[in-house]
């Protein structure tokens, strides 16, 4: 009942507020080829010192704990993958979906993030970044294009005897279960064995298939203790002096956002809701989780990769609607208290500048605090729905401009996720030299309002219900989202309409070929179903638009139509190729059912868009310094291929 009434409060406050105001073998090969230079950067690990260097005061080596670990693997989110490269069979000249981008490569001045970068979804360019390999941080915006989730990493599948610095703690025969009778004997370690590389070693697999099921066998154990270990990019907890990787965030405030606790019997739930918290945090790149057996006991040891502090980049672009742009890049996440952080994205051009401006403050497990999140944006692009050759009277292309804002708010309900948000947005049509347009060259209106400019005040709740067996490489389990959005008959157009969306997520692991030279991209099958539609009043910019690199791939975006609803499904079988190479096989299919002619103006008829369009293709995935990259081929059922290169996953 508190939690009911606290989002009560939150809507009475937003309702006040408003009223103020996306051969085979050849093809394959290549991109094995390309994936051997991209994961170049291999493990390559020096001799290590003995124990007595790793740690100090220690006279000699202790018994022996053999570790199982389990998979938790590199970090993920549903946000949209960025799009780097696409080209149509028939030209390679022809321009892209956002901002009329054409097919040429960006390349980075300055290092920085790779990959999900908001300004990046409409840039579609390939962004190399320079000074740092960490991904920047990701945004959950109000759902209008398809989402996609983030890359897979991982590590071959080891297991290892670690050395620990002291004496077990005394043992508890009446706790459970006698966990000895499920463990081999140790082998003893000789006392000048080499701890770096023993601990780096077993670091470095956790990055593998071992997934939380691994750890069955230790449900209901008692846990002694719960640790926390800091790993640097290469999976390494001991560096090549023999020290142990220092971590900027304290300890104390990880370990108060865990459930688990020392003395608490093991929970696989428990441990996966823990995943779940420090994923949010947005700190993290990777966290794994791995069991030290202490005789009939067990100790839990949380191995987190940490982000880092600052991320910078700068890079350049080129377009048909901008001309020459400078995107601008940073992301300092020491802003503020732990875990806070500020994100700035600019985009300088000739013909003015874009921006997405992002404080985010998650919530925090330890101390019940609520989460928020305050955003300011304003975005340019080339009109996905009003193209195919209709356009302005003076023959320009049409133009989107949208500003504005939203402010939200996080915490979890039970099992869900929940946001609720006050958004507003501000939607123009123009030309490329900004005057306002009002109808397209066949008279046919370009907003609800009639003028050029719609304005929506809205109030949005989402829950997002997360059964992955793992939020950061998720192998098995599914993630459910849902979402609402009232409009408020405030601004311009005074309009009132009600958006509602789901998206459904779901893997399945299978054996079907065997291999097993990637644990970073095991096989898989993929399945999203997507569904939304709007009640009530509906703007033609805020229509669904189907087709693109995040929906029916082989089609560009909203070149199979723009409607009031709309349907999609998409499955993907996933396999290893490689240790750094993964291929899939993908099918997609989308639908408007048969609501294009319910738009304002009706777009999509009058652009002779199918309205239902499906693609099947190929791709391969390439572990690489920057992230997971993606190369799609697909062919489309009129005809069309593209290919399409990114970075993450499409789901």
């Amino acid at each position: 009942m508190q939690g009911a009434r606290f989002w009560v409060i939150c809507v009475g406050y937003a309702l006040n507020l408003m009223s103020m105001r996306i051969p085979i073998i050849a093809f394959l090969t290549l991109a094995g080829l390309a994936g051997g230079e991209l994961a170049a950067g291999a493990i390559d690990p020096s001799a290590a010192p003995t124990e007595a260097q790793f740690r100090e005061g220690t006279a000699e080596a202790q018994r022996a704990h053999r570790e199982e670990d389990e998979v938790i693997g590199d970090n993920l989110t549903l946000n949209p993958p960025s799009l780097l490269f696409v080209a149509k069979s028939r030209s390679p000249l022809t321009p892209l979906n956002k901002g009329g981008t054409r097919n040429m490569l960006k390349v980075g001045l300055l290092k920085g993030d790779l990959g999900g970068s908001r300004l990046d979804e409409k840039r579609h360019l390939l962004s190399v970044p320079v000074l740092n390999s960490h991904q920047s941080d990701e945004v959950n915006p109000t759902v209008r294009d398809l989402p996609a989730s983030d890359e897979l990493a991982a590590s071959p599948e080891v297991r290892t005897v670690q050395l620990s610095p002291r004496e077990s703690p005394s043992l508890k025969p009446s706790h459970n279960k006698d966990f000895t009778s499920l463990l081999k004997t140790p082998a003893t370690l000789a006392a000048n064995a080499q701890i770096p590389e023993a601990v780096n070693s077993n670091a470095r697999q956790l990055g593998g298939t071992l997934q939380i099921s691994q750890a069955g066998n230790a449900e209901g154990v008692y846990v002694a203790e719960v640790k926390i270990r800091f790993v640097n990019s290469r999976g390494e907890a001991v560096d090549r002096k023999g020290n142990p990787v220092e971590g900027r965030i304290s300890e104390d405030f990880i370990r108060g956002e865990l459930k688990l606790k020392a003395g608490d019997n093991y929970s696989r739930e428990v441990v996966r809701s823990d995943l779940q918290q420090l994923q949010q945090l947005g700190l993290f790149d990777k966290v794994t989780v791995s069991i030290e057996e202490v005789g009939t006991d067990v100790n839990v040891i949380y191995n987190v990769q940490e982000r880092s502090a600052r991320s910078f980049s700068v890079s350049a672009s080129l377009s048909d609607d901008v001309g020459v742009a400078v995107p601008l890049s940073y992301t300092d996440r020491t802003f503020g208290t732990n875990p806070q952080r500020l994100a700035v994205e600019l985009e300088p051009s000739l013909r003015g500048i874009q921006y997405d401006v992002q404080f985010v403050s998650p919530y925090v497990a330890a101390e019940d605090r609520l989460g928020y999140s305050v955003r300011a944006f304003g975005d340019r692009r080339i009109s996905e729905i009003f193209n195919k050759d209709i356009d302005l009277p003076n023959g320009n292309r049409v133009r989107e401009i949208r500003m504005g804002g939203n402010l939200r708010f996080t915490r979890p309900l039970g099992d869900w996720q929940s946001t609720l948000g006050l958004n507003y947005t501000n939607i123009s049509t123009r030309d490329r030299n900004l005057n306002i347009a009002r109808r397209d060259e066949l008279g046919n209106p370009l907003t609800f309002s009639g003028s050029g400019v719609d304005e929506l005040y809205t109030v949005s709740f989402g829950a997002m219900l997360d059964r992955r067996d793992n939020p950061f490489n998720p192998t098995s389990g599914s993630i459910l989202s849902l979402s609402t959005e009232q409009s408020i008959p405030l601004g311009r157009g005074n309009i009132v309409s009600n958006r509602l969306l789901a998206n459904y997520i779901h893997y399945v692991p299978v054996t079907l070929l065997g291999i097993s030279e990637s644990e970073a991209l095991p096989e898989m099958l993929a399945f999203n179903l997507q569904a939304g539609t709007v009640i009530g009043d509906l703007p033609p910019t805020e229509a669904f638009r189907l087709g693109g690199r995040n929906s029916v791939r082989g089609y560009d975006s909203g070149d199979i139509g723009s409607g009031r609803s709309y349907f999609l499904a998409s499955g993907e079988y996933r396999f290893p190729v490689g240790r750094d190479v993964g291929g899939v096989i993908f099918a997609d299919f989308a639908s408007d059912l048969g609501t294009g002619d319910s738009v304002l103006g009706k777009p999509a008829v009058v652009r002779d868009k199918p309205g239902t369009g499906a693609g099947v293709g190929l791709g391969v995935r390439v572990r690489s310094s920057f992230g997971l990259i993606r190369l799609d081929m697909a062919v489309s059922d009129s005809g069309d291929l593209k290919l399409i290169l990114g970075t993450k996953q499409r789901f």
